[in-house]
């Protein structure tokens, strides 16, 4: 397992996030602030992380990500992509599972 030192770059709408991955016990930050104080709804928390819940990694990797653009929707939209995309590199067999989710378009 690698971490991902180059931030991978997620879009929805007008929104562009840049992810990083880094091993670690779970956290989000966005922007610098916890993710539900960044979002500020937790439907939108859901949907931003649901690549790592669901390939159960949700406790294994730290995410930072970076946005600008957009609502709040398309930003979420924006680092569910990235975290996609950074679980990828991560494990190439992962691709399978998160293109059939509709993770990684």
């Amino acid at each position: 397992m690698t971490t991902t030192t180059k931030p991978l770059t997620g879009r929805r709408k007008e929104a562009v996030a840049r992810v990083r991955l880094l091993p670690g016990t779970g956290q989000t930050l966005v922007n610098g602030r916890n993710v539900l104080d960044y979002l500020r709804r937790e439907t939108l928390v859901l949907h931003a992380l649901r690549p790592l819940v669901a390939t159960n990694l949700r406790d294994k990797y730290d995410v930072i990500a970076r946005v600008s653009g957009g609502g709040l929707s398309g930003q979420a939209g924006a680092i569910r992509m990235g975290i996609a995309r950074a679980l990828v590199r991560q494990d190439e067999a992962l691709k399978g599972l998160l293109g059939r989710e509709g993770f990684l378009t």
